[in-house]
């Protein structure tokens, strides 16, 4: 049996030696000990359910899975997918949590650009390169510095109390600037002006190696331009809640989908759809039925339906709340987890925590 072990960001080789990130949902089989990711590229068709009850997935350590000794039942509200026992167990020996301080890996100090004034400060170890960028779903970034663990601690304390950048933001807030950024142009000068005033800082750590302005951005590995400014939410999963729609792009752990509902006015013809790709391995999806609908131009929201009611939407999906479930074969046509309108208007902001996991121990 494979439990979903959520969003996860992979480097994949591609024609002419280039290398690039592809999201995908890690699973995992406690019986085999495996683990696998299947990818989720755009037009993917999704067709599944949740079953049984989200279980906690337990802790990785040594590169390796410990499964939880409980098999403890999790709420499917939360992004964090362990009980509170194998949390402890967790925070015990992170650098998150700050209780591994004798990490002796060289750590990279970053800003991340989410949206006009929606630029945080993070450290990474080194060899992960920009991983934790696109995890974090972050449009543009630029590194700071680079040394050892607690030289980019300091850094990154220094940076919160001298310049108010702060370490995290809400995700609603990430997604309600997703449908509102600014030209390239404009982001790349206001990462520029920010580090260069992060370098000016007094108490910049003397073992910390600064590094020189390069912007970076993810505009295309992201497909910004096919995400619609007020696409919908789907909520937490329960059992048997079903998903069935077609992947439109991905960015950090939100899926955009265009998914199949009930009770959708016509607006415009549809065009057809390919079929369902599998899940996991003993978990296949079937084939999606026909869609009706295409997304608008620009990749915006487009509500289409037929003579039976069912029509589409475009939807962000946290794929979090998926970890700890079985996915299964859909059995329905449409989509039954709740939808709702995003709680945001068009370039709304919302600073905040983004959960209880800080910087969710992604390093």
């Amino acid at each position: 049996m494979w439990r979903c072990t959520g969003p996860r960001w992979s480097l994949e080789g591609e024609a002419g030696g280039e290398r690039r990130f592809r999201q995908g949902l890690g699973g995992y089989c406690a019986e085999r000990g495996a683990e696998r990711v299947s990818a989720l590229p755009a037009g993917k068709r999704l067709a599944f359910s949740v079953v049984g009850e989200r279980r906690c997935l337990g802790v990785r350590r040594g590169g390796r899975r410990i499964v939880c000794p409980y098999e403890a039942v999790i709420t499917g509200t939360a992004a964090r997918d362990q009980c509170e026992a194998c949390a402890r167990l967790d925070r015990s020996r992170s650098v998150a949590a700050d209780t591994m301080a004798d990490d002796p890996r060289p750590y990279g100090v970053y800003l991340a650009y989410f949206g006009p004034g929606l630029v945080k400060v993070g450290i990474t170890a080194a060899e992960r390169g920009a991983a934790r960028l696109v995890e974090q779903g972050a449009v543009a970034y630029a590194w700071l510095g680079r040394g050892p663990l607690m030289a980019a601690r300091r850094a990154e304390a220094v940076l919160g109390s001298a310049l108010a950048v702060p370490d995290r933001f809400a995700k609603e807030a990430k997604r309600a600037a997703r449908g509102a950024l600014p030209a390239v142009a404009e982001r790349r000068a206001e990462l520029a002006e920010l580090h260069a005033r992060a370098r000016g800082l007094p108490g910049w750590p003397e073992t910390l190696e600064p590094v020189g302005f390069a912007f970076g951005d993810h505009t295309e590995l992201f497909g910004l331009d096919r995400i619609p400014a007020d696409a919908a939410e789907l909520g937490a999963m329960t059992a048997d809640a079903e998903v069935v729609g077609e992947v439109l792009t991905g960015v950090g752990a939100d899926v955009y989908v265009r998914i199949r509902v009930s009770g959708v006015s016509a607006v415009s013809p549809g065009a057809s759809a390919s079929p369902a790709s599998p899940v996991f391995p003993g978990g296949a999806v079937p084939s999606a039925p026909p869609a009706s609908g295409a997304a608008g131009a620009g990749g915006g929201p487009v509500r289409s339906g037929g003579m039976d009611g069912v029509g589409e939407v475009v939807a962000v999906l946290d794929a979090r709340l998926l970890s700890g479930w079985v996915l299964g074969a859909a059995r329905g046509g449409v989509t039954t987890v709740p939808v709702r309108e995003a709680p945001y208007g068009r370039g709304a902001r919302r600073g905040g925590a983004e959960g209880e996991g800080g910087q969710e121990g992604l390093f």
